[in-house]
């Protein structure tokens, strides 16, 4: 039955919550924490994005069939504070290496026939990013006290050179089982994680896979790290 009740006639009401001023916040210490924590987890996932894009990018926007030849390091390995020196023996820790890529060789200073292999590959490597070749580092970690000879300065160009303990190293980087820590490339990206290890005994036939893995890496982070140091 249809009511014709005054009370049928009544307006919907609604309830109203304003939202908090900037004074209240303010005010307010348990908010202000709040908002700041808020304000800190927004800029880190600005600044982590890139590079979780680029990792999305690589190994989960790509075409089927296709298999990356480096071996992903899962969980990724953030670079230590470890103390090493130059080749002139000024200290230095190894976190000034961040934020650029990383191609990382380790060997003794004497650096055998297959230290030297390495050197050139790396240079190689990197000169075959063509305009990304900048965004990428070769690095050679000394992890002993022996002279590095002068004929090798010349291979040494554009590179960066560390001495670091052995022991030390070996509490960041692994080798594969059975291997050593000279048998391999590692890739480094630049929030200075630890996240690839290339298979040990690079040559003609194994470095264009080395150089794809690099291209993607670099595609995939292209417009956030920037070519050279800061």
């Amino acid at each position: 039955m249809h009511s014709d009740s005054p009370q049928d006639d009544q307006p919907l009401g609604l309830t109203v919550h304003t939202m908090p001023t900037a004074a209240q916040i303010a005010a307010d210490p348990v908010a202000r924490t709040r908002v700041g924590r808020w304000k800190m987890a927004l800029v880190l996932l600005i600044c982590a994005a890139p590079v979780v894009a680029s990792y999305f990018t690589y190994y989960v926007v790509r075409p089927e069939g296709r298999r990356n030849y480096g071996e992903l390091i899962t969980p990724q390995r953030p670079l230590p504070d470890l103390a090493g020196t130059t080749l002139d023996g000024s200290p230095v820790s190894l976190r000034v290496l961040k934020d650029q890529w990383l191609l990382i060789s380790v060997a003794g200073g004497a650096c055998d026939a297959a230290c030297t292999n390495h050197l050139y590959f790396q240079r190689q490597l990197r000169e075959g990013l063509g305009k990304n070749k900048d965004r990428l580092d070769r690095v050679w970690l000394v992890d002993d006290a022996a002279p590095v000879a002068d004929t090798l300065q010349p291979a040494l160009r554009d590179s960066t050179v560390i001495r670091v303990p052995r022991e030390a190293l070996a509490q960041w980087l692994a080798a594969q089982p059975g291997k050593q820590l000279e048998d391999h490339l590692y890739v480094v990206d630049p929030m200075g994680n630890w996240m690839m290890r290339f298979a040990a005994g690079v040559d003609l036939q194994t470095a264009p896979k080395i150089k794809k893995d690099l291209e993607h890496l670099m595609r995939g982070s292209e417009g956030w790290d920037q070519a050279g140091r800061p």
